[in-house]
């Protein structure tokens, strides 16, 4: 199973009162919760790709956190991981490290990056039943007016009406996600359940 979350700044004790005012007690409360959530839904052979800003601690505690999580790690890295550039942190526990990077999913291509991509390669595509065969998952923005615009730039995309390579009318697919832990309560989540996530969050709004 491969799993996606985005932003989870552990060690960043300032986002239980400032940003993203996640409202635990303190930042080991946080830490200690986040890892629960993780641990509960991954299991040792599963894949989890962080989309950026796993860590704002030293490298000695990022290095202890990695080891308690469960799974594969893959890292999209983000502007908070400066962990990634020190020396003397030990990158074993990641499968790889990228900026960006293009994977395929049941048979749907994923876009990976930190940063949202408006306009992200493969957008066009849909299978043979209109479905997108094309995602784009990111973090970056967490839940903030610049998730909005992002939001407001999807919604008049996809009114947007284009013409197939066939002539037909149809109307611009846009499919960005973003995968800020709050928005899972802190669990990695299959692209299935993203896409279910992101939909019902949209209801809401």
């Amino acid at each position: 199973m491969r799993y996606y979350i985005a932003d989870l700044h552990f060690y960043h004790g300032a986002l239980n009162d400032r940003m993203d005012r996640r409202g635990f007690a303190c930042m080991e409360e946080m830490n200690e919760y986040m890892i629960n959530k993780w641990n509960q839904k991954v299991r040792e052979n599963d894949d989890v790709v962080i989309l950026g800003d796993l860590s704002w601690g030293n490298v000695e505690e990022t290095i202890a956190l990695t080891r308690r999580l469960n799974g594969r790690l893959y890292l999209i890295q983000g502007n908070h991981d400066r962990f990634a550039t020190k020396t003397t942190m030990d990158m074993r526990r990641f499968e790889w490290v990228k900026p960006y990077e293009e994977l395929y999913d049941n048979k749907r291509k994923v876009i990976l990056c930190h940063y949202p991509i408006i306009c992200y390669n493969g957008q066009y595509r849909l299978d043979e039943n209109g479905n997108p065969r094309t995602y784009m998952l990111y973090g970056h923005v967490h839940d903030t007016r610049d998730q909005r615009l992002v939001e407001q730039f999807q919604e008049i995309t996809r009114a947007t009406v284009t013409r197939d390579a066939q002539g037909n009318e149809r109307p611009i697919p846009c499919n960005m996600i973003n995968c800020f832990c709050m928005y899972s309560d802190y669990e990695p989540l299959t692209l299935d359940e993203w896409i279910i996530c992101d939909e019902e969050r949209r209801k809401k709004m």
